[in-house]
C-alpha cells in the first residue's frame, strides 16, 4: 500500500493541500511529487474548487530535494525525466487557473523555497526560514527559483540571496515583499485557510484568468498586454461572476461570486 505523502480536505470552497511527510522533512521525493500532481490535477478539475490552500506538517514546510535520492540519481538521464516530470506537478500549480495561497512553518529549504513561492500570497509563521541552500551542494536552484524569485524582489537582489546562500527569516522575507503576512507559528494554519477562504469568495475563474496574463507580463510588450487585457476583459465581462458584480455594485451589497460561477 502507498503511503500518503500528500492528503488533500475541502474547506468549503477551498482544497487544502498538505504535505504530510514530517518524518522526512517533507522533501521532494518521487512519490511526494506523484501524489502532489494527483492533488494538484484534483484542483484543476474540479470546479467546486475555487482556491487552494498549500501547507505541511511537522517543523519543515519542506527541505527540498531528496538528497539521498540524488546521490544516486544525478546522471544525465535520471536527471533529465525528474525535470521532465515537472510539468507533471510544477507547472500546473504555478499555472493553476485559482488562487493559491501557501503557508510555512519552519524551514523552506532549496526546492522547498521554490515550492513555497509558487503561491500567490504567502502567510509565514514567525519561525520560518527561507533557505536558499542550492550553491552548497553545487547545484542550481531549481523548482522555479530562478523564475519566481527575480520576479517578486527583482534581479540584483535574487542574485544576493543565491549567491549568498543566504538564510531568510520570516520577517526579512515580509520586508522584501516574498511573503504576505507573519502570524504566530501555531496560527499558519488558521490563517492561510481563511486567506484562501477569502479568495474562494471572490471570483475566482477571473483572478485565475489575471494570473494567467500577468505571468506574461515580463516578457511581453506594451502592445502585447493591452491586446491580452483586452481579450481577457471580453471573457471576463462575458461571466456570471461578472454580471453578478456589477449588480451587486448598483445595488450596494455583498457580491455572491460562488453561486454565481455555479452557473457556468
Amino acid at each position: 500500500m502507498t503511503k500518503q505523502l500528500v492528503s488533500t480536505t475541502t474547506e468549503g470552497s477551498v482544497l487544502v493541500i498538505k504535505l504530510c511527510s514530517p518524518e522526512n522533512r517533507n522533501s521532494l521525493t518521487s512519490e511526494l511529487r506523484e501524489q502532489l500532481g494527483d492533488a494538484i490535477e484534483r484542483a484543476e478539475g474540479d470546479r467546486a474548487v475555487r482556491s487552494v490552500f498549500l501547507t505541511a506538517d511537522g517543523p519543515t514546510f519542506c527541505s527540498g530535494g531528496d538528497l539521498k535520492m540524488l546521490k544516486t540519481a544525478c546522471d544525465p538521464w535520471p536527471v533529465h525525466r525528474r525535470f521532465r516530470n515537472l510539468s507533471r506537478w510544477l507547472t500546473p500549480l504555478i499555472t493553476l487557473d485559482k488562487p493559491v495561497v501557501v503557508g510555512v512553518r519552519g524551514a523552506a529549504v532549496g526546492g522547498g523555497m521554490g515550492l513555497a513561492l509558487t503561491g500567490d500570497m504567502l502567510i509565514a509563521g514567525e519561525g520560518a526560514r527561507f533557505i536558499t541552500g542550492f550553491f552548497r551542494i553545487g547545484a542550481l536552484p531549481d523548482i522555479g527559483t530562478m523564475y519566481h524569485l527575480p520576479r517578486l524582489i527583482g534581479m540584483a537582489r535574487a542574485k544576493n540571496l543565491l549567491f549568498s546562500g543566504a538564510t531568510i527569516s520570516a520577517q526579512e522575507a515580509l520586508d522584501l515583499g516574498l511573503v504576505a503576512k507573519v502570524v504566530p507559528d501555531d496560527e499558519v494554519e488558521a490563517a492561510g485557510l481563511a486567506e484562501a477562504a477569502r479568495l474562494a469568495e471572490g471570483p475566482a475563474e477571473v483572478m485565475g484568468l489575471a494570473k494567467t496574463l500577468m505571468a506574461r507580463s515580463f516578457e511581453t510588450s506594451l502592445h502585447d498586454m493591452f491586446a491580452f487585457e483586452g481579450l481577457g476583459q471580453a471573457l471576463a465581462m462575458s461571466s456570471p461572476e461578472f454580471r453578478e458584480g456589477l449588480d451587486a455594485a448598483l445595488e450596494s451589497r455583498r457580491p455572491d461570486f460562488v453561486h454565481a460561477g455555479a452557473e457556468k
